[in-house]
């Protein structure tokens, strides 16, 4: 609801090399399936913050490929997403429900918040010792979900990036009005090895 479209956000992160955008992955995989998952947390995590817009989607019965809509429309027997007007009256619907401004995105910032977010994330589960290793992460993204290979996997992209930057760039994300700034707190392994100016897998 921020202000930039599910095609611009496809467009984005398919320019930064991966497969297929969020929106267009949705679609594929089906919108119902991630429906289930919010309702479910959110009875567990009542206070959980997160935008209504895909699950007054699914609210349509808008579940992606299989039903020929979801953030895009789909005509019979192709795959080819194609922009739908009505994906947009429903962003701009909920807009006005919560009274958001939508403002102009950059494509790099569209990527640095679906990228660092993966990052934050994969430090959390090192942390967790559910992988041992960084490379361990890039190597499920790079074979399993269309990380371009040539960026080496989020783990490496961030060390490339530098990790203190990559906390940087978070807290400058965390400080764009209404931010979620809790989700923008770097893990802190990624806090430790920043200020020490190490690196994922060096």
């Amino acid at each position: 609801e921020e202000g930039a479209s599910p095609p611009q956000v496809d467009r984005s992160l398919e320019k930064f090399g991966m497969a297929m955008g969020p929106f267009r992955m949705s679609d594929l995989a089906g919108n119902d399936v991630g429906w289930r998952i919010r309702k479910r947390r959110y009875v567990e995590k009542p206070q959980m913050r997160y935008s209504r817009v895909a699950d007054r989607l699914c609210e349509q019965g808008r579940f992606g490929q299989k039903t020929g809509a979801g953030w895009y429309r789909y005509e019979v027997g192709r795959r080819d997403a194609i922009p739908d007007p009505a994906v947009d009256a429903l962003i701009a619907a909920y807009r006005k429900e919560i009274g958001a401004t939508p403002r102009k995105i950059a494509d790099d910032e569209i990527v640095d918040r679906l990228i660092l977010a993966l990052v934050n994330e994969g430090a959390r589960i090192l942390e967790e010792g559910i992988a041992l290793r960084a490379s361990d992460l890039d190597l499920v993204y790079l074979t399993g979900y269309g990380f371009p290979l040539y960026r080496g996997g989020p783990m490496f992209y961030a060390d490339t990036l530098g990790l203190y930057n990559v906390v940087r760039r978070m807290k400058e994300l965390a400080a764009i009005p209404n931010a979620d700034a809790d989700f923008w707190q770097p893990a802190p392994l990624l806090a430790k090895l920043a200020a020490e100016g190490r690196t994922f897998n060096g």
